[in-house]
């Protein structure tokens, strides 16, 4: 059995679990193209190795980051959404008033902001 540890509800069965796509910049919407928010949906860059991604806690509807390994299925890491945007340099800098987040997908549920490993 394998087993994910959710940053909100502590270690869980895979199964209650939904990989969320990778963790990537969302285009402007005022500005984006229907090309670039088709790539941005509906597009991975599939790498091999360590790769950050969203993940949704189903009973729950909590989405939190993960770190996973492609290549052995390992979670190195999770966190929260909080969590993970400290972790990006100039994170509140990079994004101009009035544009989208990067990255943006829903959060709900608590407020831990600390990052927990798997």
């Amino acid at each position: 059995m394998k087993i994910v540890n959710c940053p909100l509800n502590g270690p869980r069965n895979i199964s209650e679990f939904v990989w969320g796509g990778e963790v990537k910049p969302m285009p402007d919407p005022a500005k984006a193209t229907d090309r670039e928010w088709t790539e941005y949906l509906f597009l991975e860059e599939n790498l091999a190795g360590d790769i950050t991604e969203w993940w949704l806690h189903a009973p729950t509807n909590y989405w939190f980051i993960a770190r996973r390994n492609t290549i052995t299925d390992q979670f190195l890491e999770t966190m929260t959404y909080d969590a993970f945007l400290a972790r990006q340099p100039l994170a509140s800098a990079v994004i101009p008033s009035g544009e989208a987040e990067p990255a943006a997908k829903p959060v709900t549920g608590g407020g831990d902001t600390g990052a927990t490993s798997a």
